[in-house]
């Protein structure tokens, strides 16, 4: 008969280590919860889970899996539409077999964000215990289409996909031309969101552009193609702190600058969505109607969306 040892897991949860009963010991623990109709895929709470938990999939936030959520809840405040919450439930000892079972069902993406979140985390065991249920279920290890091949840049891995490094200098080798010198289009300063006065003149009834930093340097002819002809104000919806003063500018700039037009310029990453949501927040603030682009940049430079979202 096997020795009814006590442990803790990696959670702090007592579990039997060598036990035949079939008895669980059920605990009630915190962990966030996320409310599918709310989320809007923004990504904001994504660099605030230092577990790597909660990841942007199928363009919904989603707790990958409980294993890794502590319940504290870091989360929680990044969120704009409140959509995240802690509740206190009761829940077995991690058992990877139930939590594939709730995995497979959220798709595919879901299952490879899910596996690489355990490899990631060096749960070993746990990862061939989920192989093992999807070899039992007879479902593919979606892993495997992946070998080998280019993958998507929001499937899974565990932080930020907005931090991940990526090399792919070799892409851009021999392509464009790189003869000439080119003019700054830039007309005025400051520009970053926080520095700027909506009463300035170069804002007056302007066609302005409201670019994430990053995206003039991923946008290879920034100046030519995107801010000629514009007034300027940069913004970093994941780093930069006051986004209710930023809402309040962008508002002052639609209602008391009386802007022709906003172009709210970002890149593809899950974290850099919440500047559109502030510019949607402050147009939504603002007494005057003011037709809103979005350009979504890729982390390669290649446009990924042009198109009008407001008028």
């Amino acid at each position: 008969m096997l020795a009814k040892t006590i442990g803790r897991n990696r959670m702090g949860i007592r579990v039997g280590l060598g036990q035949k009963s079939k008895r669980r010991h059920i605990v009630k623990r915190k962990i966030i919860k996320i409310d599918e109709e709310k989320c809007t895929g923004c990504g904001l709470c994504v660099p605030d889970c230092p577990e790597g938990a909660i990841q942007i999939i199928d363009g919904k936030a989603r707790l990958v899996s409980d294993l890794f959520c502590d319940g504290l809840g870091a989360c929680l405040g990044t969120c704009p539409e409140k959509a995240i919450t802690v509740e206190e439930r009761e829940a077995e000892p991690y058992d990877e077999k139930r939590v594939m079972e709730n995995i497979i069902k959220q798709g595919e993406n879901t299952i490879i964000a899910h596996l690489r979140h355990l490899k990631e985390h060096n749960q070993l065991e746990y990862l061939l215990q989920a192989v093992a249920f999807l070899e039992e279920k007879g479902i593919e290890n979606p892993m495997h289409k992946m070998a080998g091949g280019d993958r998507p840049f929001t499937e899974g891995h565990g932080g930020c996909p907005g931090s991940r490094s990526m090399d792919f200098a070799d892409h851009h080798a021999g392509k464009g031309d790189e003869t000439g010198q080119r003019r700054s289009q830039l007309a005025h300063w400051p520009v970053q969101l926080h520095l700027i006065s909506p009463s300035a003149p170069q804002y007056q009834g302007a066609d302005v552009l409201l670019a994430a930093d990053c995206t003039a340097y991923a946008a290879g002819d920034f100046h030519k193609d995107y801010l000629k002809g514009k007034a300027l104000a940069i913004a970093c919806p994941k780093l930069d702190e006051g986004k209710d003063e930023y809402i309040e500018k962008i508002r002052s700039l639609i209602d008391d600058a009386r802007i022709n037009t906003l172009t709210v310029m970002i890149m593809e990453v899950p974290c850099c969505g919440g500047l559109l949501k502030l510019a949607h927040d402050a147009a939504a603030r603002a007494a005057r109607k003011v037709p809103v682009k979005c350009l979504v940049i890729g982390i390669q430079g290649d446009v990924l969306k042009d198109e009008w979202v407001s008028s």
